[in-house]
């Protein structure tokens, strides 16, 4: 079997990452010869959560592209220009048969090395609304693979193919009961839980949202698995304080979400393409409130096109304090509109992304 060998860029959030390190266990499944290099974001999560799962990593010393004018555009491009000479050699020294860019600030120099050397490289645009990077990238693509209808908006439809996101391999093999994920926590399995997540960093107004709103569990009975996020987890501690009790579980992180959804009967997330790919395939109601600060506001295109269908309540993130126990009270106590939920979920769920997502890499290296 030949050698091949893949470079993977992707990082910054976990919408990025996991889906990467999804294909990348495919690829190796698919053929165990392969040789998978990533390059990804310097000081970014990435530069952890890609060793860990057994992978090198190169990180570039990149940023976003500042929104507001100031000072900040000259230090953007004094990076770029070091990214793109450090993104030529490692290129250079690893001369991959393929690559494939899944988002995050460093896949806009390697790919457009690679370009140039080239070699054909895939493209995956996780949500519903294309960020500009892949716009830019599209051109030269020779593939590009999409989650959403309609994205011939963005990119040429000749090179578009509908895969859906890769998530989690570890969600399709679950095998928890309710009864073991809320031991888990230390929840009555017997009592609704509402699952909290604002990604792996945490969001400022979803927590606020919560803990504005903590009479309100108090009242209903409701058990709240509240991730706040690495950076809050300190700050909500202290201000939780002697209100903490069996009804809530305040973490700054979850490492084994298999449990987090097996307990949740619905869960309130920022609306990122990760999060959304996971809810559609474990069938989860949902309430999402998109953050506002994202590139070309793609959460609330990625909320809407679930809630058009009905498969899930979009919240403005300047309402979600005043109105989401009435959002939720909707959900919990109508068990129709639950159902109804979770059966608009299935036409959205994809199980086999990374698999489709794998396969097309394999060919433009070559591979049948």
């Amino acid at each position: 079997m030949r050698k091949i060998k893949v470079m993977i860029s992707a990082g910054g959030t976990g919408g990025h990452i996991f889906p990467a390190l999804a294909t990348a266990n495919k690829l190796k499944e698919l053929h165990p010869e392969i040789e998978i290099q990533f390059v990804g974001a310097e000081g970014k999560m990435e530069m952890k959560k890609v060793p860990a799962a057994g992978y090198p990593i190169t990180g570039l010393p990149v940023m976003g592209f500042p929104r507001k004018p100031s000072l900040k555009i000259i230090t953007f491009f004094k990076k770029l220009i070091k990214a793109m000479k450090r993104a030529k050699r490692i290129v250079r020294n690893f001369e991959p048969d393929v690559a494939a860019g899944f988002g995050g600030y460093a896949s806009g120099p390697v790919l457009r090395i690679i370009s140039k050397r080239k070699i054909p490289y895939l493209l995956q645009e996780q949500n519903s609304y294309a960020g500009i990077t892949n716009r830019m990238l599209a051109k030269k693509a020779s593939k590009i693979c999409v989650a959403y209808d309609n994205m011939d908006k963005y990119f040429p439809s000749e090179k578009i193919i509908f895969t859906g996101n890769p998530i989690r391999s570890s969600l399709f093999e679950a095998t928890e009961t309710v009864k073991e994920a809320c031991h888990n926590f230390g929840f009555d399995p017997d009592k609704p839980t509402v699952l909290v997540t604002g990604g792996s960093q945490g969001a400022r107004s979803v927590n606020e949202a919560i803990y504005k709103n903590l009479a309100f569990f108090e009242e209903t009975g409701i058990q709240l698995l509240w991730q706040c996020g690495s950076l809050y987890f300190k700050e909500f501690t202290n201000r939780l304080g002697y209100q903490v009790n069996d009804h809530i579980h305040l973490t700054k992180f979850i490492e084994n979400m298999n449990y987090a959804y097996a307990c949740a009967d619905v869960v309130i997330a920022r609306a990122g393409a990760g999060t959304i790919s996971e809810l559609c395939v474990v069938g989860l109601p949902a309430i999402l409130i998109p953050s506002p600060n994202v590139a070309e506001d793609h959460q609330t295109h990625n909320a809407k096109a679930l809630a058009d269908k009905g498969a899930a309540v979009l919240l403005a993130d300047d309402e979600a304090a005043q109105k989401l126990p009435e959002k939720l009270k909707s959900i919990l106590e109508d068990d129709k509109v639950a159902e109804d939920m979770k059966t608009q979920l299935k036409n959205f769920a994809r199980t086999d992304a990374d698999e489709k997502i794998a396969k097309e890499i394999l060919k433009l290296a070559g591979v049948e």
